[in-house]
């Protein structure tokens, strides 16, 4: 948690410097999900926790895992693998919560929305230069292509940028929720999956 604290403190070091003596960046919580390394910006992130017991709430999304007390206010659980169509994720000793704080608008007086998502483990803080993120590819994803806001290349590998907006998209968490209560499926992506990935 101290981590995730001096990375947002370093971050508001560095947009606040001088444009022409810095190298513009963001830093970056990276995690694992199914053998991929995805990554979130982590001024999102609130903090992360150890996987415990849930709580299933009936009725709900299959990717809505259940719901935590986080010191007294209930959290529900998004498990990223179900999200992006591809299982479940097995709980295992690394599998962790990230807990994010979602702002819908900035001007709305409504508190934020603390939503915790379930990954395999979480690996580390990087910062992250923006020109060396590229668009999300248009097609031949893994998962769909309005959940990727960019690649960024390091160490030779890619790692995923998830734009939480569309991932966590209460909008459609709630549609999901109302259709599955309704007795119907829900809306399936258009986004066909490939098998091909980027290469490193």
């Amino acid at each position: 948690m101290g981590a995730i604290i001096d990375a947002k403190k370093h971050v508001a070091s560095v947009h606040g410097a001088d444009a022409k003596n810095t190298v513009r960046s963001s830093q970056y919580l990276t995690f694992v999900l199914g053998g991929e390394v995805y990554a979130l910006e982590i001024l999102h992130i609130k903090e992360i926790i150890q996987y415990g017991e849930l709580t299933e709430v009936p009725m709900m999304p299959s990717f809505i895992r259940g719901v935590i007390n986080l010191r007294g206010k209930v959290v529900p659980v998004v498990d990223m693998t179900a999200r992006f169509g591809r299982g479940i994720t097995n709980v295992a000793r690394r599998t962790s919560i990230v807990i994010i704080e979602l702002v819908q608008d900035e001007d709305s007086e409504v508190e934020a929305q603390s939503i915790g998502v379930m990954v395999d483990a979480v690996n580390e803080v990087i910062d992250i230069a923006d020109a060396d993120v590229e668009p999300p590819p248009a097609f031949g994803g893994k998962i769909r292509a309005d959940f990727i806001s960019g690649m960024a290349k390091r160490n030779g590998r890619f790692i995923i940028v998830l734009n939480l907006a569309q991932v966590l998209s209460v909008e459609e968490m709630v549609a999901l929720g109302s259709s599955m209560l309704d007795g119907g499926e829900p809306a399936t992506s258009t986004n066909t999956e490939s098998e091909s990935e980027y290469e490193g």
